[in-house]
C-alpha cells in the first residue's frame, strides 16, 4: 500500500470521527501527557493492517514510539500481543476507534483469505477477490486479501476488461463484443468473458478471450468447460462458491477462482487496544 495513500483516506476517516475534537479525552488530559498501549488478539487469526495502524499514531505525532511483535501476514493466537506503543494519551484515545475498526476488519479478510487457500489444497488454482469491497475501503481491502495468502481480481473498472452478460447482450454477441473492445483498448489490456453455458465458452475461446469466467457454475460443469479452453487462456471460477466447496472446485483445474464473500461479509477479527 501507498503511504501517502493511506495517509490522505485516514485524514478523512479521522475528520468523521474526531470533528472538531475528542470531547471526553480534551476535557480530560492535555498533549502532554504520554501513555503505553498494547494492541493484543482475543482470537486467533492472521493480521493484516499494520502499517495503516502505525501512519494513524504517527500522523502529525512526533512522539509515537513503537515496539511490533507481528506483522502483516502473520497468525497470532488469542492473547498474543501484535504492538506496543508510547504516545501522548490524547492522541491514543481518539484515534484508536477508527484505527482499530480499520485493523480488525483486514484481520478479518486476512483470516477469511488464509482459510479459503488451505482448504483450497491446491498449489496450481489460486483464490483471489472481487470489487465487492466496501466504498473508500478497497486498498485497504485488497491488500488484506494479500496478507491472508490470497490474490488481486482487477482493482477497478479502469486496470482490465470484464465483458459481463448485459454488455454482451447490448453488444450482441461474445464476439462482437471482443472484437470492439479489442480495437478500441491497448494491446497490454486483458479481456476476460463471462460465460455460463458450453457454447459462450467456446464462442469466447474463438473470440480470442484472454481469460474465461464459469459464472456460478458446478465443479462438474466447470471440470467439463476447461477441457474446451486451451492452455493460453486462462479460466476462472466464481460464484456463490463457499469455502466447504473449494476443494471441489479446484479438482477441476481451473486457474483461479474468484471469493466475493472475502470483502462483502467480512468477520472482523476480534482484536483490542488497552492504556496500561
Amino acid at each position: 500500500m501507498n503511504k501517502g495513500a493511506i495517509q490522505e483516506h485516514l485524514k478523512t476517516f479521522f475528520n468523521e470521527d474526531i470533528g472538531r475534537g475528542d470531547l471526553s479525552t480534551g476535557s480530560l488530559f492535555n498533549h502532554k501527557k504520554l501513555a503505553v498501549g498494547t494492541l493484543v488478539a482475543k482470537t486467533d487469526g492472521v493480521i493484516a493492517g499494520i502499517d495503516v495502524f502505525l501512519e494513524g499514531l504517527k500522523w502529525k505525532n512526533d512522539h509515537a514510539r513503537f515496539y511490533l511483535h507481528a506483522d502483516d501476514g502473520d497468525k497470532v493466537k488469542q492473547g498474543d500481543v501484535i504492538m506496543q506503543v508510547e504516545s501522548p494519551v490524547t492522541l491514543l484515545l481518539e484515534r484508536e476507534r477508527v484505527l482499530l475498526n480499520l485493523i480488525q476488519r483486514m484481520s478479518g479478510i486476512a483470516t477469511a483469505t488464509k482459510r479459503a487457500t488451505e482448504a483450497l489444497k491446491s498449489s496450481q488454482t489460486r483464490i483471489c477477490d472481487t470489487r465487492k469491497t466496501a466504498p473508500g475501503l478497497r486498498m485497504f481491502d485488497k491488500w488484506a486479501v494479500r496478507c491472508g495468502g490470497g490474490f488481486n481480481h482487477r482493482y477497478g473498472l479502469y486496470d482490465g476488461v470484464m465483458l459481463k452478460d448485459n454488455h454482451i447482450k447490448q453488444a450482441g454477441s461474445i464476439r462482437k463484443a471482443v472484437e470492439t473492445v479489442r480495437r478500441n483498448i491497448g494491446h497490454m489490456t486483458k479481456i476476460e468473458v463471462e460465460t455460463e453455458r458450453c457454447e459462450q465458452v467456446l464462442e469466447a475461446v474463438e473470440a480470442g478471450a484472454d481469460v474465461i469466467m464459469f459464472d456460478n457454475r458446478s465443479p462438474e460443469e466447470i471440470e467439463s468447460f476447461v477441457k474446451l479452453v486451451p492452455k493460453h487462456i486462462m479460466t476462472e471460477a466464481s460464484g456463490g462458491i463457499s469455502e466447504q466447496a473449494l476443494s471441489q472446485y479446484a479438482k477441476t483445474g481451473v486457474d483461479v477462482i474468484s471469493l466475493g464473500y472475502l470483502t462483502h461479509s467480512v468477520k472482523a477479527l476480534d482484536i483490542s487496544f488497552n492504556l496500561l
